[in-house]
């Protein structure tokens, strides 16, 4: 072995970044969901290497009634530009491959990287404009209200809640970058120490593959008396010794004022069960505390009062709620009960 000539199987790995960079030009690289009552399906506008696609005549509609531009392919000099630019890595990475040295490992990654900073960049800025220079004499005007879209995640704007995330090819993108870092981490071993860890590299891709494949946050929210609305009734949440929520896989949360409103939205099937990361309700004991559904217990009694008359109360322990079952005449009941 010759030092900083690279080992087959990083030829192998550096090829199939190339053909995975092919894949990115025919599939959408981001997406942006938009959610809201009046569209229970969705709106989704997806970008592409070239253009944009999607329910983009729909968003631009509404987008027309609170002063934002509108959106066409043609306005943006980054469609043109950004097939050549994944043409580049293309061939970079074939080359680097063929060529079998470290410095062109390097050198792509460095340039890799560089060209996702600035991307990212660029994204972030468009999404400023976007959101922030609207038509003063847009048929709505929220004074103080601007439309940004989140870079990635959610953002709620007005009644619509936003979500950006990459797609297919933006997560190709994140897979290939990973690859490349393991393979100059793994070729800076292989020449430093003159001897192959074949081992080692494909533990390292997987580890880092899955940490940039990691989802948004499905914590728990807190939720914000006086300020949170509640997703079924609309009502302000403003007791803070009760209160429930959902959270999506998507990381977005759906809040409550009362158990009685979280089973009707449940009930609605606005969320599928299959989509839902995971339930919270507050702790009657412990109000800043949210606990999951899955070890809450609860007391059922008229004389709780809660906001909405469905007067259950969780605890996060039995020992809390047996010091309130004293207090009051009650009944424990069951989560599976609780939505009968």
């Amino acid at each position: 072995m010759k030092k900083n000539n690279i080992s087959s199987i990083s030829r192998v790995l550096l090829f199939l970044c190339a053909i995975g960079l092919v894949v990115v030009l025919f599939v959408p690289m981001w997406r942006i969901d938009l959610d809201a009552p009046q569209y229970p399906e969705g709106l989704r506008m997806l970008i592409y290497a070239n253009k944009l696609a999607g329910n983009v005549d729909i968003i631009n509609g509404l987008n027309h009634y609170i002063g934002m531009k509108t959106l066409h392919t043609e306005d943006f000099p980054e469609f043109k530009i950004l097939p050549w630019i994944i043409g580049f890595f293309i061939l970079l990475l074939i080359a680097s491959g063929i060529v079998g040295k470290r410095k062109w490992i390097n050198i792509t990654f460095a340039l890799f990287v560089t060209f996702g900073v600035v991307a990212m960049i660029d994204f972030w800025k468009w999404e400023y404009e976007y959101g922030h220079n609207l038509n003063p004499e847009a048929a709505i005007i929220v004074p103080g209200m601007a439309y940004q879209p989140p870079l990635i995640g959610f953002k709620q704007l007005l009644n619509f809640g936003a979500y950006s995330m990459p797609d297919i090819g933006g997560w190709i993108f994140v897979v290939v970058g990973a690859i490349l870092l393991g393979l100059v981490l793994f070729e800076w071993k292989r020449n430093k120490l003159f001897t192959a860890s074949s081992a080692l590299l494909p533990v390292l891709v997987m580890a880092l593959s899955l940490t940039a494949l990691s989802g948004c946050s499905t914590q728990p929210q807190p939720l914000k008396i006086g300020k949170d609305n509640c997703d079924f009734c609309k009502m302000t949440i403003s007791d803070h010794r009760f209160g429930a929520e959902i959270i999506t896989k998507k990381g977005k949360a759906f809040k409550f004022d009362d158990e009685k409103c979280i089973i009707g939205f449940l009930n609605t099937k606005k969320v599928a069960q299959e989509d839902i990361s995971g339930i919270y309700f507050v702790d009657f004991s412990i109000p800043d505390k949210l606990v999951n559904v899955e070890e809450a217990h609860f007391l059922q009694c008229p004389a709780l009062k809660s906001p909405m008359g469905g007067n259950i109360a969780a605890f996060s322990n039995e020992d809390s709620l047996a010091k309130t079952f004293q207090q009051i005449n009650g009944n424990k009941i069951s989560w599976e009960d609780m939505q009968k």
